[in-house]
């Protein structure tokens, strides 16, 4: 080799892949290694973190992969069939695996198989903390020549142990690279056979084929797969490994799978007799005392339900207070942007302003979660840290799975709203540490139906109007419907069109417990939540866009606008009219100076809210005085009678501006595409008595779920009812119209299972990182919840029933059903399909 080429290969970045068990600290020592220099993404067609990230030593770049934490490589699950694709396909210049000193024994046939494949491999003996702290003694030079390879103590919380497992990084890679095997005893001479079959041909002579010859024998479905693909006629190579695997079991009564797997699992013993000396054999370690207590049959749903309660109430509830600090800053910004963008009209801004007042609306909407996500993530951090998180899975999965769901599932349900007041986007969020795909599916599609905050005022307007003397049992029928609703839903949807995602075998670890530090809890917070932000900035602005042309255009008809600007003449003759022989006149003589003062009465207003303080409003005043010193009689309050006289005569201008915008914001509504597909669609959403206005507010409710009462607010609005609740309003115009409580309990129930508002429907694509999974999440609830609403109306109307009664039907036909699906049915035949060992679920 040529200097050239030799300084060529030194200058080459290394690829690190980490390996390794959940729960082993895979995490820490990525983040020990790599720092703040790290990168997320997702691998393409599944929800599994791709994290990389780099660090430099001897001058030379090593990027490390962490992939997805698994048991094995059989590719039973998303996370495995990840990591398994990679180190094929990628084939990583040093794969470092990190294992659990605490529990050596179960780690190390994964350990097993990655020698097996011939990488060159260097051992994170992790959380040796812990295991000193638990009386076990490894002797690691022992350990590293039994197992072929170098083993580096660590601690990954605390940063031990880290420049020597770089340097053991850049020393391996001098190294040769060669298989180290296991003598699988009376399947060994089965192995041999059909490693020479792979090394005899081209495509599979690599340093994988005993692997392969391994896998094969196990009946791995990925393996077989990988081989039909590299060799033109593997049939008689299948033909060989089955004729091998059925005489294997005829003989031995057991299945190969699980003769490779009992192979493994005795060398790992072998090893630990050998390395490991327990000086406190026979003790109860402290993670297991704890557990008789917080796992105890009638402690622990207390202990489930405080921890639950404590992330909501801080993340949901005291995040939602910190928004009061944030939101200024959030409505500052927007000041910013709305001083940059065109000057607003009198009754039309332009195109540019709205459009761009829009985007930045919808965006800090968003961002206004972000103090939520920071305390949310890092309160699951902390449950992830402390392997709490793994006990919650334990105690609800047993509940949740007859449903198809997870025990993880709880967590989401519970941000989302299972006590009214949650929220969706930080539920869906929650999701992401679900490790079943089909659960995980299954949650995020089912937390929307929660009780979120902002279906709360929907509800209270309607049962103000309706059920005024029993609104603490409708309240309890929608809070616990929409529980039912949701795992009914779930059930649904994992035995029809999430039947074929992939499932993994359930797994329930109970790692150790460990006291979470503070680097990685702020860490993990800030990493989690800045994903969030840039990953929903960029969807929402294109979403934003679509909804805002559907509401905008093609505006208000030619003929109304006619009668808006005459109106709007008007107010302005009557505002000079009003100002006739007052010498602030001569301010607004040009009407561009009338824009202009109405454009700074509305910017000093906007400040005005914002002011922190007597203090900051007078500096606000002096400010304005100072850069307007001709428009301030007219904005602000003095004794002079010519500034007063100036004062209500804008004032005067103003709200009727108000008025008119107001209305003409209700008639481009009206005459949107948005509005058009409200009069559309009465002839279907009839049969659940709902009107245009009624689908105008369901369709802007998208947009968020508090614009649904706003846009009835408009609607519903008349001028000789300007000083009566919007109850009062409504409630009169509906009973005129014919409706009575059981159109509003339709209303109810459809709202209720309506489609996610668009920041949840922008979470869900990220979640699920699938367009086909969001479009569903908008379809499915919206003919499931129409097909209830027109359901219950009709049925309810045929019967005679009143709007109490129909609820209490509706709410004891769900709880009946429900019980049907969770209660054991013995009397039904077991359907379920029996798989061979290996074979995909």
């Amino acid at each position: 080799m040529t200097d050239a080429t030799t300084e060529h290969a030194a200058k080459r970045p290394i690829r690190v892949a980490l390996v390794g068990q959940q729960n082993c600290g895979k995490s820490t020592i990525f983040n020990m290694l790599t720092g703040l220099r790290q990168h997320v993404a997702n691998y393409p067609g599944v929800t599994v973190d791709k994290k990389s990230g780099i660090y430099w030593h001897d001058r030379r770049r090593t990027e490390v992969i962490d992939l997805p934490g698994c048991y094995g490589l059989s590719a039973f699950s998303p996370e495995e069939a990840v990591t398994r694709d990679y180190l094929v396909d990628q084939r990583p210049d040093v794969v470092v695996n990190v294992i659990d000193a605490t529990n050596l024994r179960r780690s190390l046939p994964l350990t097993f198989q990655l020698r097996e494949m011939g990488f060159r491999v260097v051992v994170a003996l992790n959380m040796m903390d812990a295991a000193e702290r638990r009386g076990l003694k490894i002797d690691v030079a022992a350990l590293s020549r039994r197992l072929e390879a170098q083993v580096i103590p660590v601690v990954g919380r605390s940063g031990k142990g880290a420049d020597e497992l770089r340097a053991a990084i850049s020393s391996v890679l001098e190294a040769q690279t060669t298989p180290a095997t296991l003598n699988y005893g009376p399947l060994e001479e089965s192995v041999a056979a059909l490693h020479a079959r792979l090394a005899g041909e081209a495509a599979t002579n690599d340093i994988l084929a005993r692997w392969r010859a391994v896998k094969l024998l196990e009946e791995d479905a990925a393996t077989g797969q990988e081989i039909a693909r590299r060799l033109p006629d593997a049939f008689g190579l299948f033909a060989e490994a089955k004729a091998a695997r059925e005489e294997f079991e005829a003989r031995h009564d057991l299945s190969a799978g699980d003769h490779v797997s009992a192979t493994r699992d005795r060398h790992a013993a072998s090893v630990v007799a050998d390395c490991v000396t327990d000086s406190r054999a026979g003790e109860t370690p402290i993670s297991e005392r704890i557990d008789r207590v917080l796992l105890n049959r009638f402690l622990a749903p207390v202990f489930l339900v405080a921890t639950i309660w404590l992330v909501y109430q801080l993340s949901i509830v005291q995040g939602y207070e910190l928004t009061n600090i944030t939101w200024p800053f959030l409505a500052g910004m927007r000041n910013v942007v709305a001083d940059v963008l065109p000057a607003a009209g009198f009754l039309v801004d332009p195109q540019l302003r709205s459009m761009g007042l829009w985007v930045v609306d919808s965006v800090n909407t968003l961002l206004n979660y972000v103090p939520i996500f920071l305390i949310l993530f890092a309160l699951i951090a902390i449950l992830e840290d402390s392997g709490y998180m793994a006990r919650i899975a334990f105690i609800l999965d047993r509940i949740l799975h007859r449903f198809g769901l997870h025990g993880q599932s709880t967590l989401p349900f519970i941000l989302a709203g299972v006590f009214a007041g949650g929220c969706a986007v930080p539920g869906v969020m929650a999701t992401k540490g679900i490790p079943d795909a089909r659960a995980r599916l299954a949650t995020v599609l089912t937390v929307p139906f929660m009780n979120c905050m902002a279906k709360i005022p929907l509800y209270t307007l309607l049962i103000n109007i309706y059920f005024s003397e029993a609104k603490g049992l409708m309240l309890f029928y929608l809070s616990t419907i929409t529980v039912i609703v949701a795992l009914l839903v779930a059930k649904l949807l994992t035995s029809s069109v999430l039947a074929r995602e992939h499932t993994a075998p359930f797994v329930m670890e109970l790692p150790s417990y460990h006291v979470p530090t503070l680097t990685g809890v702020l860490r993990r917070s800030f990493d989690r939540t800045w994903l969030y932000i840039k990953k929903v900035g960029t969807i929402v602005v294109a979403i934003a866009l679509v909804i805002y042309v559907l509401l905008q255009f093609p505006g208000v008809p030619q003929e109304r606008f006619a009668e808006y600007e005459a109106r709007g003449e008007a107010a302005v003759s009557a505002f000079y009219d009003a100002l006739e022989g007052n010498p602030n006149a001569e301010a607004v003589a040009d009407p561009d100076r009338l824009i202009d003062l109405i454009n700074v009465q509305t910017a000093y207003r906007s400040a005005r809210l914002n002011a922190g303080g007597r203090e900051a409003a007078q500096a606000l005043d002096a400010r304005l005085k100072a850069e307007h010193p001709d428009f301030a009689p007219f904005i602000l309050r003095s004794r002079a009678p010519e500034d007063r006289e100036a004062f209500a005569a804008l004032r005067m201008l103003s709200a009727e501006r108000l008025t008119l915008r107001r209305e003409m914001h209700q008639d481009r509504i009206e005459s949107s595409f948005l509005g058009h597909l409200g009069r559309a669609l009465e002839p279907v959403t009839q049969w659940a008595d709902f009107d245009w206005k009624t689908n105008i507010a369901l369709l802007a409710s998208f947009a968020a779920r508090e614009s649904a009462v706003a846009t009835l607010g408009v609607l519903f609005d008349q001028e000789e009812g300007a000083n009566r609740t919007l109850e009062e309003r409504m409630g009169e115009q509906q009973a005129s119209d014919g409706r009575t409580a059981v159109s509003a309990v339709a209303l109810m129930l459809f709202f209720a299972l309506y489609p996610p508002c668009l920041a949840t429907v922008i979470m869900v694509r990220v979640q699920t990182n699938s367009n086909r999974w969001m479009a569903f999440s908008i379809v499915f609830p919206t003919l499931l919840g129409l097909g209830v609403a027109s359901a219950v109306f009709q049925v309810a109307t045929a019967y005679g029933l009143t709007g109490l009664q129909t609820m209490t039907a509706v709410w004891l036909a769900a709880l009946g059903l429900l019980l049907f699906v969770a209660l054991p049915k013995p009397w039904l035949p077991d359907l379920r399909i029996r798989r061979p060992v290996g074979e995909p679920q």
